[in-house]
């Protein structure tokens, strides 16, 4: 089968060489790209969205805490004025106690006295009424302020638990990247005087191969160094399962040579990208569903400028390392059925 698929593949490349490719060709292969950027695109929209969740949790816990803070204040105070009412209500029942005694006392020997007893009886009746009023208002608002207290925890430890959850799916996936990254650094070190970088940037690893590494000005063939480049780096990553692989070609501003086998830069990078593709898929054992070619052109330069430095630093082939979100979305989901 290998025999085959490479006579098929130099077939190609021969007839590839011999014509123009094929408008409806070109067309395939861009809808393709076009289609694979927006899925990149999405990823990492989907990954930045993820971690503004976690920053907005972080930020509700906190203003959460705030609440809870305030009401544990606002509890202190009502035990407090509680406590002082209480002590009030004493000391009217107290003074009513010893009213009572005293009417009872002089009842039979002054008229007009146990007249202003009875008024300062009734008007201690009333205060006593009214302090015990006060005493069940404040008694009840303590109530209310404490099942406001312990929704409130209860909300505050959900959050928490949740992002928590979460803090550890994004921990998880950045050691993975951590470590992926080492061991990339590691097999391909010896490559990097040859234009071969290795970086993360916004939860993705960046594998980027400089044209001289790969490719000849305007060819899609990989160099014999370039392959065993690619195959030491398939190698790593046939042991990932979690980790989706997109590879994406760039080319610099300067137009295809006229008479070439490639209609436009568009063409030519994403030939370049399946030419990288094969190789992976041919001496790894990489699922092919992990794989996704992509062309950008000219249209994602690292360095604007029209000098010559800045143009060889364009043309590159940048393999993109991204985890798999799906912890991530089954804890959404779950939170969403809730």
């Amino acid at each position: 089968m290998n025999r085959f698929l490479t006579l098929s593949l130099t077939l190609f490349l021969v007839a590839s060489l011999c014509s123009c490719v094929p408008m409806k060709k070109f067309k395939e292969e861009q809808k393709k790209n076009e289609d694979l950027t927006k899925e990149n695109t999405l990823l990492k929209s989907q990954n930045d969205s993820l971690r503004g969740q976690i920053d907005d949790l972080k930020l509700a816990i906190e203003q959460k805490e705030k609440q809870i803070r305030q009401l544990a204040q606002d509890t202190t105070a009502l035990n407090s004025s509680l406590a002082k009412v209480r002590e009030q209500y004493n000391d009217v029942y107290n003074s009513y106690e010893k009213l009572q005694r005293n009417n009872e006392r002089l009842l039979a020997n002054n008229s007009q006295e146990n007249l202003r007893l009875i008024n300062e009886l009734r008007t201690a009746q009333n205060d006593l009424a009214a302090r015990e009023k006060s005493l069940a208002d404040l008694q009840k608002a303590l109530t209310t302020k404490q099942t406001s207290l312990d929704q409130l925890n209860t909300l505050l430890q959900d959050r928490q638990k949740r992002l928590t959850e979460l803090e550890s799916v994004v921990y998880k996936q950045d050691s993975i990247l951590t470590s992926l990254k080492n061991s990339l650094n590691s097999a391909l070190s010896g490559f990097t005087k040859d234009g071969l970088s290795i970086n993360i940037k916004n939860g993705v690893i960046y594998v980027s191969m400089e044209e001289k590494l790969l490719f000849k000005t305007g060819s899609t063939a990989v160099d014999n160094k370039g392959q065993d480049a690619i195959r030491k780096l398939g190698k790593v990553l046939e042991s990932q399962p979690d980790i989706n692989i997109l590879i994406e070609g760039h080319t610099d501003t300067a137009p295809v040579l006229e008479g070439s086998s490639y209609k436009d830069n568009w063409d030519l990078s994403v030939l370049r990208s399946t030419a990288v593709i094969r190789i992976l898929k041919e001496n790894s054992k990489i699922d092919p569903k992990r794989l996704i070619a992509s062309g950008r052109a000219e249209f994602l330069p690292l360095d604007p400028a029209n000098t010559k430095d800045a143009k060889t630093k364009n043309r590159r082939t940048e393999i993109i390392l991204s985890p798999k979100l799906d912890e991530l979305y089954k804890l959404l989901d779950a939170k969403k059925a809730k």
